[in-house]
C-alpha cells in the first residue's frame, strides 16, 4: 500500500511539475482573474493527468495479463521509454534556456471558473507524453508482479493528488512566484527536477527484483 502511495506522488509529480505552456498559462490565469478560477483550471489538468494514470492502469493490467511471457523484455522497454522521456525533457529545456526561445501567447478573454476547469481539461488530455509516461510507468511495474485493486486505486489517486497539488500551488503562486517559475531560468529548473524523477523512477524499475 505505501509503495503504491509513493510511486503514485512520484508519477503525479513527475507529470507535473514541469513548467510548459499549461503552466504558464495557469499562472497568468490566476492573475488576470482570481484564485477560484486558477484553482479550477489546475483541478482541469490534475483530472486529465488522473484519468490517464486511471486508464493507463486498468489497460497495463490487462494487458500486462495477456503479455505475461515477455514482462521481463517488457520491463526494460518501459525503462528505456522513462529514461527517454527524462532525457528529452531536459535536453528540451536546456535548449530553450540557450537560445532564450520562450513563446508568448495572446491571451483570450478571461474564461469563468466552469470554462476554465474544462479548457484546462482539454489541453491536457491532448498531451500525448502523459499517457505515454502513465503506460510506461505502470507496464513496467506490472513486469515485477500484479497489483491488487486497492493498490492500483491508491496509486491513481495519489497521482491525481499530487497533480492537483502543484497546479494549484502554481494558481496560487501570484504574480512575482510566477515570473519566476515561468522564466527562463525557473522552466529549465522545474524541467530537469522532472527528468530526474522520471529518471529515478526509472532506476528503481531496472533495480526491482523479478
Amino acid at each position: 500500500m505505501t509503495a503504491a502511495l509513493v510511486a503514485g506522488l512520484l508519477a503525479g509529480y513527475g507529470i507535473a511539475v514541469p513548467v510548459g505552456a499549461v503552466g504558464t498559462y495557469l499562472v497568468s490565469l490566476t492573475a488576470r482573474t482570481s484564485l477560484r478560477t486558477g484553482v479550477c483550471a489546475a483541478l482541469g489538468v490534475a483530472t486529465a493527468d488522473g484519468l490517464y494514470a486511471l486508464a493507463a492502469t486498468l489497460g497495463g493490467t490487462a494487458l500486462a495479463s495477456a503479455l505475461r511471457p515477455v514482462l521481463g523484455p517488457l520491463r526494460w522497454a518501459c525503462v528505456l521509454v522513462l529514461l527517454a522521456l527524462a532525457a528529452w525533457g531536459a535536453a528540451t529545456a536546456v535548449r530553450a534556456y540557450r537560445v532564450h526561445r520562450l513563446a508568448t501567447r495572446t491571451a483570450p478573454a478571461p474564461p469563468s471558473p466552469t470554462r476554465a476547469y474544462l479548457g484546462l481539461l482539454g489541453i491536457t488530455l491532448l498531451n500525448p507524453t502523459t499517457v505515454i509516461y502513465f503506460a510506461a510507468l505502470v507496464l513496467g511495474s506490472q513486469a515485477t508482479g500484479p497489483a491488487g485493486p486497492l493498490e492500483q486505486g491508491v496509486f491513481v489517486l495519489a497521482a491525481f493528488v499530487a497533480s492537483a497539488s502543484w497546479q494549484v500551488l502554481l494558481a496560487g503562486s501570484g504574480a512575482l512566484l510566477g515570473r519566476a517559475l515561468t522564466g527562463d531560468r525557473g522552466r529549465l529548473v522545474t524541467a530537469l527536477v522532472a527528468s530526474g524523477v522520471m529518471t529515478a523512477l526509472a532506476v528503481r524499475m531496472a533495480l526491482a527484483p523479478g
